[in-house]
């Protein structure tokens, strides 16, 4: 990714998080009297480990996806896939297909130990040259360890409100009502976090679409893609209602209020033009 602005963007939001994060953890280290090690341990090792571990299997289930075979139907998204990470430099990921009720794909897991799914609605909506770019965009995301990111960036957001709670309990003098008032500060807290996990979010779609336009030498198959994805999903109710599945995939389907103010993707507009310019 050669976009400068976008760089400096992601380097500040990740900052500020990470500065959340520590502020965070020497404040629970002073207040309980324990060592910083075990409170990094827990809240940098643990906590993302599980929330890695348990959010890929709920990904995968959740969407219903089942083993790509490498048959007569799907043997050319395999050697696809096989072609870009050579290129790439990475290890094939699983390949796995569901039946999504929209046109749309997302990746899950790490570089190295990642998966890739494809709905059905899309491996019959593209052509082969826009299903590459759409396969280089998530392979792009597991190059870059985007799902380890927004893991740790949610980790934060939960470590956050953890110590708001604990803080305003504190501070409450037993107040019958204090519980309650911990409560909402500390969703309030985990909400002002998550916008900053959101917009790193934002940017990693650009980094994954410029890496892709790279890889497969042009931007316009990617951008043809969104656009029939965008124009596939019109009208039609996507069957995976895992918010957090639907913030993984290249589109996303969900369009809650919830969604539109706490937006995963930048508009599909903006990402087509950037493509072709």
């Amino acid at each position: 990714m050669n976009d400068l602005g976008l760089q400096l963007r992601m380097a500040v939001v990740g900052t500020v998080l990470f500065g959340l994060y520590l502020a965070t953890a020497l404040f629970v280290s002073a207040a309980f009297g324990i060592s910083l090690v075990p409170v990094l341990i827990l809240s940098i090792v643990l906590l993302p480990a599980g929330q890695y571990k348990l959010g890929k299997w709920l990904a995968i289930r959740s969407s219903g996806a089942e083993e790509m075979p490498e048959d007569a139907r799907f043997q050319h998204v395999h050697r696809m896939t096989e072609s870009l990470c050579d290129d790439m430099d990475m290890d094939k990921p699983r390949l796995m297909v569901a039946k999504m009720g929209v046109p749309n794909a997302f990746a899950t897991g790490r570089k190295g130990a990642g998966v890739v799914v494809v709905s059905s609605e899309l491996l019959s909506l593209l052509e082969d040259d826009e299903l590459e770019g759409v396969i280089a965009h998530e392979l792009a995301h597991l190059k870059n360890r985007d799902t380890i990111t927004m893991v740790l960036g949610q980790s934060i957001g939960t470590v956050v409100s953890y110590a708001v709670f604990i803080v305003v309990q504190l501070l409450g003098d037993d107040n019958p009502g204090g519980f309650i008032v911990a409560y909402v500060a500390s969703m309030l807290a985990n909400f002002l976090v998550m916008l900053f996990v959101m917009a790193i979010s934002r940017y990693r779609e650009y980094v994954a679409d410029d890496d892709a336009r790279q890889y497969i030498g042009s931007g316009d198959p990617l951008a043809r893609a969104l656009e029939k994805i965008s124009a596939g999903a019109e009208g039609r109710e996507s069957a995976v209602d895992d918010s957090g599945v639907n913030a993984l995939c290249i589109f996303n389907a969900d369009r809650s209020l919830l969604q539109q103010i706490l937006s995963t993707h930048p508009p599909t507009e903006k990402r087509i033009e950037r493509l072709r310019n």
